[in-house]
C-alpha cells in the first residue's frame, strides 16, 4: 500500500472526489488491492452499462482484493457517504445519464477476534480454533480502519490520554510504512508528516497550538519512532497491533445505530455482533436489550400507511422465538433494508449460514444454493463429517462451494474401498474427471468408506462442467442428474451420485463464528428423558379437582372440562381446566403419557397450551388450561360458511402454529402429533377491530414411538412417512410434514378426505409417494409440497416456513377467492382414488367426538355408555348408545364384529337402529354405535313401571317381539332354533305365572316352554294368539 502523505486522499488510488466519476458508470471503491494485483491497477472497479446485484459487485471486489469465499459474508456495499448500506440483492442499473459510486467495506465486525478468548470459527472438537479473519481480510480491515481513523469517522475521546493513543497509532503506522518501503524510520519521518496519520479533528486541534508546542509534539513522535526502529516485527504484526490498539481506543466501534420510530416515541436501534439487538430512547444512554441473533425467529418488512393510504415509511417487525416482538418504523425503505440486511447477515454468521429472513434482502447466491441443495464454502473436514453422520453409504455426496474460488463447486462423494494390505497415495491421473478429482485425506482403513472430491467449474455464461471434461451443462441440477445416471470415475474408483446431503437448519460448520463470551452451541440434541423418576411436573392433589362435562375422548384418554381449586392466604380460587384422564386399560402407555406432561411442563410459549400439572391418584390426569373455542378443525367446520374465517385469518393461525413449532425446533423437541385437532383456538379474532385470532398447540399425547402400526395408519396423512415404517425415527422433520398436512387442513375448512379412506388405501397413498390435492393458490401449494416432501432432509425449517407464510400474507391474496373445502382440484397422477367426499361418513364415528355422559349398562363381556356425538363441539350432536367390549381378544372381537354385521343388516321399527362403528387404537378397538332409547332395556322398564302398565301394552310388547323374530328368521324356519331351556325343563318344571298374569297369557308361555321342540308353536302361531288376546282381553289388568 502506498504511503500516505498529509494531503494524500483517504482512499488510495483516488485522484479526486468520489462524485467526479464518469457518467454512465458504476464505480466500486476499494481500500486495498491484493498484493498480486498488477502494479498499475487502481483501487477502483468500474462497471459500464448493464444490471448488477450488490452481491455480484462484492464478489468482483473480493476477487480483486484476494478475499476468499469464506470471508465474503463479512463484506457489503455502502453508499458514497457511508450513511447507508445496500442489501445483497440490491439491483444497480448503469445508464448513460448518471453515474453511481459505492464503497466496498467490511460491515460485520466481531470484537475480540484476535488474542486470548478470541472469537473464532466453529471447528471440530479435535481441531484447533480457526481465526475469524485471514491475512487478506486483515489487510483490508487495516486499510479500512486506518482510512476511517484518519478521516475522523470514528467516535474517539480526544482527552489527553486519547490524544496520546492517537499519536502512538501514528508511530505504529509510520513504522509499518518504513518496513513495507524498506526504509529507515528517519527516512519515512523526513518525507511523511505524522499529522497525515492522525484523525482530522486532532490534526485541527494541534494546528491551533503554538509553534513551540507543535515542535515539541513532533520531536516526541520522532523519538518514539527511533526507539521502535529496532523492532523486528513485520508488516502483518504491526497491522495487528494497530488494529488491536484502535479497537481498544474506539467507543463501540463494532456497532451500528439506526434512528426509528417506536410505538410511543422516537428510539435508536443498536446492532452489534457481541450483544445483538438493543434499543434506547433518543437522547438517553440507558439501553434495553431485546435479543441476540440466534434468538430471532422472524423478521418482516411492510409498508406503513397513514389515513388509509400507503406512505414511504416501512415497518420492520422482529419476532423472537418466545414471541416477544420489536416493531419499529423507518422513514424510508432504504434505511429499513439496510437494518434488516445487517440483522440477517449477523444471523447467518452466528446461527445458520443457509437461512435468510425475508426475500427483500436475500443474497442471490444463497437462493441458488438453497435450490441446488448446496452448502457454502465449508471445509472438506466438515463435508466428510456430514457424510459420516448420514451413514457413509456408497453414493452419498455433499455439494459445496469451493473455499478457494467463487466460480467453483466441489463434490465430496462417499465410495467404498475393498480390503487391502496397504493404500497407495492418491494420484491425479485418473479419468474422466482428472485433474479435478482427488482423494480427500481421511482416516484410511483396510476396507470400508473412502471420500473423493470432484471439481465443478462455472464460467461467465453460467455453464457448468466437471474439471477435465468438455461437456457443459446449463445448471448444476442437470449436471448432477446426468452423472447420477451415467456414473463417474475418479482415482480408479467408480463414483455414484445417488443421494445428496443438503444443508440442515442451524447446522454447525466453519462458516459459523463463535463469539468470545458466548457459549459454544450444542452440536447434537440432548437425549430424551424416559425414566419416570426423572420426569418433572407439578403434582396436583386429586381432591382439588372436580370433573365436569365430557369434552370427548382420544385413543388413550377421556377428556373432561373441570375445576381446579387452590387456596392462598385463606382465599379460595377456582380455575377452569381441562382434565385428560388416562384410560385404565392403557397402563402400558402411561410412561409416554407422563413424559409428554414432563416436556410440556418445562416449556413456556404463548402459543403452547399451559400445563398446570399432573394428578397421580387413582387415575393419571393431565391438567391443562381450558381453551374456550376448542379444536381448530371443529371451529373451521362450524364457521367456514359464515365469513369469519377469511384467508387472512387462516394465514395468521398458520403463522402462530409455525411460531410454536419453531420454538420446539430450537429446543430440539419433536412434537410428533401435529394436526388441526391438536390446535386449540383461544380467541376468534375480529377483522373489523383488527384483532387477530389466537391459537395454542396442545400436548402430543402418547408418543408415536410406542404406538402400533394400526394407530399410525389411522393418523395418515399427518404422520410422516418415515415414522410409519420406523416409529423410532421420529425427529424434527416429522413436525414439518405434520405442519404441511395441517396447513392443507386449515385451508380446506377443517376437512381431510384421505383420513376417511380404508387403511389399505391410506398405505397405498404413501407407498405411491402421492400428494394431497394442490390448492388453487400456487404459492400455498408449493409451501405445502415442500413441507410434505418424502425426503425428510428436504423439508424446510420452521424459520423458513414462517418466512414463506410472511410472503403469502404480503402477497395479493385478497384478490383470490376464498378457498372452500371442495376447492382442491386433483393433480395429475397425485390423487389416485378419485373424488373423496369431504363430508363425514355416517357409518364411521370419530372417537374424539364421542362425549361420555353416563353408563347405561354393564355385563360380563361388555358395557353400553350414553354419549353425545358432537363433531361441531357445541353440544348440538345427537345422543347415541355406544357398546364396547371389556376385553378385545381376537375371538371376542370376531364375535363382536359378527354381532355388528347382523345388527347392520336388520332394518326394522322393532329393532334398535344401527348408527355405525367407532374405531380406536387403529383398528384394534371397536365400538358399536346405536340409537339411544331413553327408556332403556325392557326388563328394567317393566320393573320400574309395572303398576301402571295395562295387559294390552304388555301384549303389544310381546307381539312386536314375535313380529321381529318372524321377520328375522322367516316362517319356514323350524322352531328348534329357539334356545333350549335349562336342564330343569327336562323335569317339566316351569316358572310360575307372574303375579296378576291372565291364565290365557300363562298358557301361551307354557306352550313355548314345551320340552319337545316339535311341540312348541311357531312365531306365526304365537303372533296370531297374542293378537287375539290383545283384541279380546285388552282391558283386563293383572
Amino acid at each position: 500500500m502506498a504511503p500516505l502523505g498529509e494531503e494524500t486522499p483517504l482512499i488510495g488510488g483516488r485522484s479526486c472526489s468520489l462524485s467526479s466519476s464518469e457518467p454512465g458508470t458504476l464505480q466500486v471503491y476499494l481500500y486495498h488491492r491484493a498484493p498480486q494485483a498488477p502494479p498499475d491497477s487502481t483501487s477502483v472497479l468500474t462497471f459500464t452499462f448493464g444490471e448488477y446485484t450488490a452481491e455480484e459487485l462484492c464478489v468482483r471486489a473480493a476477487k480483486a482484493c484476494g478475499v476468499l469465499p469464506i470471508c465474503h459474508p463479512l463484506f457489503a456495499l455502502a453508499t458514497e457517504d457511508l450513511s447507508c448500506w445496500y442489501p445483497p440483492n440490491h439491483l444497480f442499473t448503469v445508464e448513460d445519464a448518471r453515474s453511481q459510486v459505492v464503497v466496498y467495506r467490511i460491515r460485520f465486525f466481531f470484537p475480540n477476534w484476535c488474542g486470548v478468548g478470541q472469537a473464532h470459527r466453529f471447528q471440530l472438537p479435535s481441531d484447533r480454533p480457526s481465526p475469524v479473519l485471514d491475512y487478506p481480510v486483515i489487510d483490508y480491515l487495516f486499510a479500512q480502519s486506518r482510512s476511517d481513523f484518519i478521516a475522523g469517522r470514528m467516535e474517539l475521546a480526544l482527552s489527553l490520554a486519547g490524544q496520546a493513543e492517537c499519536l502512538s497509532l501514528a508511530v505504529l503506522d509510520m513504522l509499518r510504512i518504513a518496513k513495507e518501503k524498506w526504509q529507515s524510520p528517519e527516512q519515512v519521518f523526513s518525507c511523511i508528516s505524522y499529522k497525515s496519520c492522525i484523525p482530522e479533528p486532532l490534526r485541527c486541534r494541534i494546528q491551533q497550538h503554538s509553534f513551540l508546542t507543535r515542535k515539541r509534539i513532533r520531536r516526541r513522535v520522532a523519538q518514539s519512532l527511533r526507539r521502535m526502529g529496532g523492532c523486528r516485527a513485520d508488516g502483518h504484526c504491526l497491522k495487528l497491533k494497530y488494529l488491536l490498539d484502535l479497537e481498544r481506543l474506539r467507543c463501540r466501534w463494532a456497532e451500528e445505530s439506526f434512528q426509528a420510530r417506536g410505538p410511543d416515541a422516537n428510539i435508536t436501534i443498536h446492532v452489534s455482533a457481541d450483544s445483538g439487538v438493543s434499543w434506547s430512547c433518543s437522547g438517553s444512554e440507558s439501553r434495553q436489550h431485546f435479543c441476540d441473533f440466534p434468538d430471532i425467529a422472524d423478521v418482516s418488512i411492510k409498508q406503513a400507511s397513514r389515513d388509509g393510504g400507503p406512505v414511504e415509511n416501512r415497518i420492520v417487525t422482529i419476532t423472537k422465538t418466545d414471541n416477544r416482538v420489536l416493531e419499529v418504523e423507518f422513514p424510508t425503505l432504504r434505511e429499513a433494508l439496510s437494518f434488516v440486511a445487517l440483522v440477517d447477515g449477523y444471523y447467518r454468521l452466528t446461527a445458520d449460514p443457509h437461512h435468510y429472513f425475508c426475500e427483500e434482502v436475500a443474497p442471490p447466491r444463497l437462493l441458488e444454493d438453497v435450490e441446488n441443495q448446496c452448502h457454502g464454502p465449508i471445509s472438506s473436514e466438515f463435508a466428510v463429517r456430514k457424510l459420516k453422520a448420514a451413514g457413509a453409504q456408497r453414493g452419498l455426496f455433499v455439494l459445496r462451494r469451493s473455499p478457494q474460488d467463487f466460480d467453483s463447486y466441489l463434490l465430496t462423494v462417499c465410495t467404498e474401498v475393498g480390503p487391502s494390505t496397504t493404500q497407495t497415495p492418491p494420484t491425479h491421473t485418473s479419468t474422466p474427471c482428472a485433474p479435478g478429482a482427488e482423494l480427500v485425506l481421511a482416516p484410511q482403513t483396510r476396507s470400508g468408506q473412502d471420500y473423493k472430491r470432484c471439481l465443478i467449474r462455472r464460467d461467465e455464461d453460467g455453464s457448468f462442467w466437471l474439471a477435465g471434461l468438455a461437456r457443459r451443462f446449463c445448471s448444476l441440477q442437470e449436471l448432477l442428474g446426468t452423472y447420477g445416471r451415467c456414473g463417474l470415475q475418479a482415482e480408479g474408483a467408480q463414483l455414484c451420485l445417488d443421494t445428496c446431503c443438503p444443508p440442515l437448519p442451524r447446522e454447525k460448520s466453519n462458516l459459523l463464528i463463535v463469539r468470545s463470551g458466548c457459549p459454544r452451541p450444542p452440536s447434537s440434541p440432548p437425549a430424551p428423558r424416559r425414566s419416570p423418576n426423572q420426569m418433572t411436573f407439578h403434582k396436583i392433589d386429586p381432591e382439588s379437582l372436580t370433573r365436569g362435562e365430557s369434552l370427548g375422548q382420544g385413543s388413550f384418554t377421556h377428556i373432561y372440562k373441570g375445576i381446579k381449586r387452590d387456596q392462598k392466604d385463606d382465599e379460595f380460587y377456582q380455575t377452569p381446566v381441562v382434565l385428560k384422564v388416562m384410560d385404565s386399560s392403557h397402563r402400558n402407555c402411561s410412561e409416554s403419557f407422563l413424559e409428554a406432561a414432563s416436556i410440556m411442563s418445562q416449556l413456556s410459549h404463548k402459543h403452547l397450551v399451559l400445563l398446570h400439572g399432573v394428578s397421580l391418584g387413582k387415575d393419571s390426569i393431565m391438567v391443562q388450561e381450558y381453551i374456550r373455542h376448542g379444536p381448530l378443525d371443529l371451529y373451521l367446520k362450524k364457521n367456514h360458511s359464515e365469513g369469519k374465517v377469511t384467508t387472512s385469518w387462516k394465514l395468521q393461525v398458520a403463522k402462530q402454529l409455525a411460531y410454536a413449532l419453531n420454538y420446539l425446533e430450537d429446543k430440539k423437541i419433536t412434537h410428533g402429533n401435529v394436526s388441526a385437532k391438536k390446535v386449540l383456538l383461544t380467541r376468534e379474532g375480529d377483522a373489523a377491530s383488527g384483532s387477530p385470532p389466537f391459537i395454542k398447540l396442545s400436548d402430543p399425547g402418547v408418543s408415536i414411538t410406542v404406538l402400533g402400526k394400526e394407530l399410525l395408519v389411522e393418523r395418515i396423512p399427518w404422520v410422516a412417512p418415515e415414522c410409519l415404517s420406523d416409529p423410532k425415527s421420529l425427529a424434527l422433520p416429522a413436525d414439518k410434514w405434520g405442519f404441511g398436512a395441517t396447513l392443507w387442513e386449515i385451508f380446506s375448512g377443517g376437512n381431510m378426505p384421505i383420513s376417511l379412506l380404508e387403511p389399505q388405501k391410506k398405505l397405498q397413498f404413501y407407498e405411491g409417494l402421492l400428494q394431497l390435492p394442490a390448492p388453487r393458490w400456487s404459492e400455498l401449494a408449493a409451501l405445502i409440497a415442500r413441507c410434505m416432501h418424502y425426503a425428510p432432509s428436504r423439508r424446510p425449517c420452521f424459520r423458513a416456513i414462517i418466512r414463506d407464510i410472511n410472503s403469502l400474507i404480503s402477497s395479493d391474496y385478497e384478490l383470490l377467492s376464498e378457498l372452500s373445502p371442495t376447492d382442491v382440484t386433483p393433480r395429475d397422477c397425485s390423487w389416485g382414488y378419485g373424488h373423496v367426499a369431504v363430508g363425514h361418513s355416517p357409518a364411521l364415528f370419530e372417537e374424539r367426538h364421542l362425549k361420555y355422559i353416563s353408563l347405561l349398562g354393564k355385563g360380563n363381556f361388555g358395557s353400553v355408555e350414553l354419549c353425545r356425538y358432537d363433531p361441531l363441539g357445541d353440544s348440538t350432536g345427537e345422543l347415541v348408545a355406544v357398546k364396547k367390549l371389556q376385553q378385545d381378544s381376537a375371538k371376542e372381537l370376531q364375535d363382536f364384529e359378527r354381532e355388528i354385521q347382523i345388527l347392520h343388516s336388520l332394518q326394522h321399527d322393532f329393532i334398535v337402529k344401527y348408527r355405525g362403528v367407532c374405531y380406536s387404537r387403529g383398528r384394534r378397538g371397536l365400538r358399536l354405535v346405536m340409537e339411544y332409547l331413553p327408556d332403556g332395556c325392557l326388563r328394567e322398564y317393566l320393573q320400574r313401571n309395572q303398576p301402571r302398565l295395562e295387559h294390552r301394552t304388555l301384549l303389544l310388547y310381546a307381539w312386536q317381539i314375535c313380529k321381529e323374530f318372524l321377520r328375522m328368521m322367516g316362517p319356514e324356519k323350524p322352531a328348534q332354533i329357539i334356545c333350549h331351556l335349562l336342564e330343569l325343563l327336562k323335569d317339566s318344571q316351569r316358572l310360575p305365572a307372574p303375579p296378576g298374569c291372565p291364565v290365557e297369557v300363562y298358557a301361551v308361555m307354557l306352550s313355548c316352554w314345551a320340552f319337545a321342540p316339535s311341540a312348541r308353536p311357531t312365531f306365526s302361531e304365537l303372533a296370531a294368539r297374542v293378537e287375539a288376546l290383545r283384541d279380546g282381553r285388552g282391558t283386563i289388568r293383572g
